[in-house]
């Protein structure tokens, strides 16, 4: 059984489309993840399919590759079919292999390129697919709150929006085991409502550097910086995760 097998039902019958339904999704994002991020939230208005579920089945589809990038074009709703491209053509341009994920009315959601060896170990992908999605669900507060309160702006807490962007690695040693991430360095660049979350970050196979990456988010909405009010919406946040996992 593969590790993603409870958040998503596949029609072989059908082209191999995917499905991810609102709890399926949300499952994944708090159970796996640790994100909770509201919109991700099954009953949530705004509700979309989390990008780092979205990565980790290609990741699974596509093995690791010495260089990987995902552009991330649009927000993915519930029960809605997508097909992961199985191209295996390497561009002339570029010398990539340009894969996408694509509604099946073909509505592009991510652009997808990969270059160089190829490694396919089950253990070895599951173990970076669950690193990176548990780094990417501490986004929020952890890292992104000092990164507001350093800029003087912060997300609306009555609407806050943080999706992704893009994320890219390169990975010196496609066979490496028990690969891990190490975050370097973050920064927050602002231009006026928007701002660019840019989080960089090391690859680790036990002590030794084995690649490194970027996650590029962007933040929507922002406004001037309010000490206690976002303490507040942090703390309710965390609040809400720590009563999620009692339960659990």
């Amino acid at each position: 059984m593969n590790f993603l097998d409870p958040y998503l039902s596949q029609d072989l019958r059908n082209g191999n489309q995917i499905t991810i339904n609102a709890d399926q999704a949300c499952n994944f994002a708090k159970q796996v993840a640790g994100d909770f991020n509201p919109i991700h939230d099954a009953d949530s208005k705004r509700f979309c399919v989390p990008g780092d579920l979205l990565f980790a089945i290609a990741l699974n589809r596509y093995g690791l590759h010495s260089s990987m990038q995902f552009s991330f074009l649009e927000m993915l709703g519930a029960d809605v079919p997508i097909i992961y491209s199985d191209n295996n053509e390497i561009s002339a341009e570029d010398n990539k292999v340009h894969q996408d994920v694509s509604t099946a009315n073909g509505k592009k959601i991510i652009a997808i390129e990969t270059a160089g060896d190829r490694g396919d170990n089950a253990d070895t992908i599951e173990k970076l697919a669950l690193s990176y999605v548990r780094f990417s669900g501490q986004n929020f507060p952890h890292i992104l709150a000092p990164l507001m309160q350093e800029q003087g702006v912060m997300i609306n807490p009555a609407r806050p929006l943080v999706i992704y962007k893009s994320m890219s690695f390169e990975l010196d040693d496609v066979q490496a085991e028990n690969i891990s991430l190490q975050l370097d360095e973050c920064s927050l660049d602002v231009q006026g409502k928007r701002g660019n979350g840019i989080f960089s970050f090391s690859l680790m196979s036990g002590d030794k550097k084995v690649g490194s990456g970027q996650k590029n988010l962007i933040l929507s909405g922002l406004r001037a910086y309010d000490h206690d009010v976002i303490t507040k919406f942090a703390a309710e946040y965390l609040a809400k995760r720590d009563k999620y996992l009692a339960r659990a």
